[in-house]
C-alpha cells in the first residue's frame, strides 16, 4: 500500500474544523446568487482562483464573503451537511466543528440563534441519515469582540443547545491584543453551567498566549497550541497534564506560522510526550483536507506510521464524547489502525 493508500484506508476523527472554511466555492456562488450578495467575480471559474488563499488580509475577504452568504437556516443545513459527505469520502467517521454563532446570529441579524442551530442540526442529521456521520458543536466567541461574549455564553448554555450538540465553548479571531485574560469571566461562567472551554491559543501569538489559555481559561483542550514548543516548561507541562493540542499543519504554513511542512514542530511535540492532534482548520480555504494532512504529517513533518497511529487516536480520546461512545469509537479505530497499520510495512513501521 502507499502511503496515500494508507491514510485513505485510516478512520479519523476531527476536532478542529470552521464550518464557514468548508464552504466550497461552487457552493459560495450558488448562495451568493441566491441570496443577491454581490462576490468580486462573475463565474465560478473566477470563483475558484479568487478562492486560492494568497494572504491574511485575502483570508479574512474570502471568510467575509462567505459569513454574508448564509443568511438562511437553510443555507446552514446545506454546508452542514456538504461537509458530512467530505467526510465519508475521507473516512472521517466523527467531527467537532467550530462556527461563530455572534456573526451570524447577532445583533444586525434577522436570522435568530434558535434558528442557525436548528439549521445546522438540520444539517447535521442529513449527514447522519445520508452519510453515517456523526458532528458536535464547538461554537466560539470572536476574540476581537469581547462584549459578545456573555451573548454567546448564555446561547451555549441553553437547554436547546445541549440538546442540541454543543460540546464546548471555543474562543476564535486574532490573538494579537486580545489575550486569553479578556474572557477568564466569560469562560468561568460556562465551566459554572457545565460547558468546558476550548480556545484557541498559541498560533499567532506565542507560548504566554497558552499558558494564559490554561491558567485564566482553565482550558480542556486547545486550538493550535504549536507556539508552545518555544517554551520547554510549557511542552514539559502540556505533557505531563496531557493536554490536547488540535494542530493544523497547512493552515500554520499558509499563515505565516512556519515557513513550511519541514520546519513544523509537530514531530518534536509528538516525540515530548504531547497529545497532539491533526486537523485542517479551514479546508475549503487552504486546499487541504484532513487526509492531505495525515500524508503531510509524516511525508514532511517525519512521523512514522506508529506516531501516526497514535496522533489518530489521541483525537478519539480527546474528544467530547460520551465515555461510553469514546470507547466504541476508540476501540473500532485501534482495530482497523492495526489491520491497516501494521500489515502495510514490515513490523507496522515506516521512516
Amino acid at each position: 500500500m502507499t502511503l496515500a493508500d494508507i491514510v485513505a484506508a485510516l478512520p479519523k476523527a476531527e476536532l478542529h474544523v470552521h464550518l464557514e472554511g468548508t464552504v466550497q466555492p461552487a457552493t459560495l456562488f450558488e448562495l451568493a446568487q441566491k441570496n443577491g450578495v454581490p462576490l468580486p467575480v462573475a463565474d465560478v471559474d473566477a470563483l475558484e482562483s479568487w478562492y486560492t488563499y494568497r494572504d491574511f488580509d485575502h483570508f479574512v475577504e474570502i471568510f467575509t464573503a462567505i459569513c454574508r452568504c448564509l443568511q438562511t437556516p437553510d443555507d446552514f443545513a446545506r454546508v452542514t451537511a456538504e461537509y458530512g459527505q467530505s467526510m465519508a469520502r475521507q473516512n472521517i467517521r466523527y467531527a467537532e466543528i467550530t462556527w461563530s454563532p455572534f456573526t451570524h446570529a447577532g445583533a444586525d441579524s434577522d436570522l435568530a440563534w434558535e434558528n442557525l442551530l436548528a439549521g445546522i442540526n438540520a444539517g447535521r442529521e442529513r449527514a447522519r441519515r445520508e452519510f453515517d456521520v456523526e458532528m458536535r458543536w464547538i461554537p466560539d466567541i470572536v476574540r476581537c469582540y469581547p462584549d459578545t461574549a456573555d451573548t454567546v455564553v448564555d446561547w451555549l448554555t441553553s437547554p436547546e443547545a445541549q440538546a442540541g450538540g454543543v460540546v464546548a465553548l471555543g474562543l476564535g479571531g486574532p490573538e494579537v491584543g486580545f489575550p486569553p485574560e479578556l474572557f477568564a469571566g466569560a469562560f468561568r461562567r460556562a465551566r459554572e453551567r457545565g460547558l468546558p472551554g476550548n480556545p484557541h491559543a498559541g498560533e499567532t501569538v506565542g507560548p504566554e498566549s497558552v499558558w494564559g489559555a490554561i491558567r485564566a481559561l482553565e482550558a480542556r483542550r486547545l486550538g493550535h497550541g504549536v507556539r508552545a514548543i518555544e517554551d520547554p516548561a510549557l511542552v514539559a507541562y502540556l505533557a505531563e497534564r496531557q493536554i490536547p493540542l488540535e494542530v493544523n499543519l497547512t493552515s500554520n504554513i499558509c499563515l505565516g506560522v512556519y515557513g513550511s511542512y519541514q520546519e513544523h514542530p509537530l514531530r518534536q511535540l509528538v516525540e515530548a510526550g504531547v497529545c497532539v492532534t491533526l486537523n485542517s482548520d479551514d479546508p475549503a480555504l487552504f486546499r487541504t483536507t484532513l487526509n492531505d494532512e495525515y500524508r503531510h504529517a509524516v511525508q514532511d513533518c517525519g512521523l512514522t506510521l506508529g506516531q501516526l497511529r497514535q496522533v489518530g487516536l489521541n483525537a478519539v480520546r480527546a474528544s467530547y464524547l460520551p465515555e461510553p461512545d469514546k470507547t466504541r469509537l476508540l476501540e473500532a479505530f485501534d482495530t482497523e489502525y492495526a489491520r491497516i497499520i501494521d500489515h502495510s510495512t514490515p513490523g507496522g513501521r515506516d521512516t
